[in-house]
């Protein structure tokens, strides 16, 4: 199912999950690190929840999603379906994605159009679920003496998983942590930063890598 039918879904997910104000957009901008007046892209921006926060910092920034009515209210959004990214060359200062690159199947066309689109010596931050996470069939499993472990899955193997969301489905997209940071590098981005972080609420799931945030550089 298109991300086009999911926007009302969307919007009462955030309205749910305190964690994607105090955790996720707080991860985004400490991996970021905006300097204000430059131009940035937000790819897969929706309402604008991260980019209202960017922009709080004095920077400029411009959206790209493939969802109209999520960007009604915003001064500065494109409708575009990633990894097409409707920007001249060497527009922005550094680009970002914020729990998208996991529901898009071409992550090597996403870094290849925010290297096109980004001036020499610019940023791509990304902040996705893990990759240990997404796996198909990774799950929290209970052994007879009542322990909570995790079951990897396929994290090896292709594909994603269909979460059921009301009457439609979310896709999410599998890929390991070598083919996302290889994806990047052959796109000419440099690793400058990565941090991995547990899930927020569950205790008993402190061991396991819940979010990536990454920070590169654009080498050329």
């Amino acid at each position: 199912m298109s991300w086009t039918d999911l926007g009302e879904w969307w919007l009462d997910e955030l309205a749910d999950d305190p964690a994607y104000e105090a955790i996720t957009t707080p991860l985004l901008l400490q991996t970021l690190r905006p300097q204000s007046g430059h131009r940035y892209l937000d790819l897969g921006c929706g309402e604008g929840r991260v980019m209202r926060a960017v922009q709080g910092l004095g920077a400029l920034v411009v959206g790209v999603d493939i969802n109209e009515s999520l960007m009604a209210g915003l001064d500065s959004g494109i409708v575009a379906d990633l990894p097409v990214v409707p920007l001249r060359d060497d527009s922005v200062d550094g680009a970002y994605a914020v729990l998208v690159f996991e529901h898009v199947a071409d992550h090597r066309g996403v870094f290849a159009e925010a290297a096109r689109v980004t001036r020499d010596g610019g940023v791509f931050c990304l902040v996705s679920n893990h990759p240990y996470w997404t796996a198909p069939g990774a799950t929290p499993i209970e052994d007879d003496d009542g322990e909570e472990l995790w079951r990897p899955g396929e994290y090896f193997g292709p594909g994603g998983t269909d979460i059921p969301i009301r009457d439609h489905t979310v896709r999410f997209e599998h890929r390991s942590m070598s083919d996302l940071l290889n994806g990047a590098a052959d796109a000419g981005w440099s690793l400058e930063a990565m941090s991995e972080h547990p899930h927020h609420d569950h205790s008993s799931q402190s061991n396991v890598p819940r979010l990536l945030a990454c920070r590169w550089r654009l080498t050329g």
